[in-house]
């Protein structure tokens, strides 16, 4: 068993901002020297997320829809008194949905479903430079 790191560096108009980094990963994988194994792709920062969607229009502006519903930004929280930077809703959205993604894969192919993306979220209220770290561990 071995690990390779890598990273994917994405330029985000943030306000959350989906993008669809399965090709990315896809070609993390293909590139490393391992065949079968998992990848991870991880966050660092607290106002980003990872999941799997359905990448059409629809399902992403459900999708969006739910978190103005759960975590709208024009509700009051702790964090705006705090740091008066008015992105409470981007860390309370980005903890919900989780900072990263493990995908297993078998002869260098991610195994996701049929219509399954793996994306990012950018959740923050403005655009950000985001370097998402990717991990890949296989034989």
């Amino acid at each position: 068993m071995g690990v390779h790191t890598a990273a994917l560096n994405l330029q985000t108009r943030g306000n959350a901002e989906i993008i669809d980094i399965t090709p990315q990963v896809a070609q993390a994988v293909a590139d490393s020297e391992f065949n079968d194994g998992i990848v991870t792709v991880f966050c660092p920062g607290s106002t980003g997320a990872l999941t799997t969607i359905e990448y059409e229009e629809g399902a992403l502006s459900d999708f969006q829809r739910l978190f103005d519903e759960i975590a709208s930004p024009d509700r009051p929280y702790a964090h705006h008194a705090q740091w008066n930077d008015g992105n409470g809703h981007s860390h309370v959205r980005a903890a919900l949905l989780g900072p990263s993604l493990t995908v297993p894969f078998v002869n260098r192919q991610l195994l996701l479903g049929t219509w399954q993306q793996i994306i990012f979220v950018d959740f923050d209220n403005r655009g950000r430079s985001r370097r998402l770290v990717v991990q890949i561990m296989g034989e």
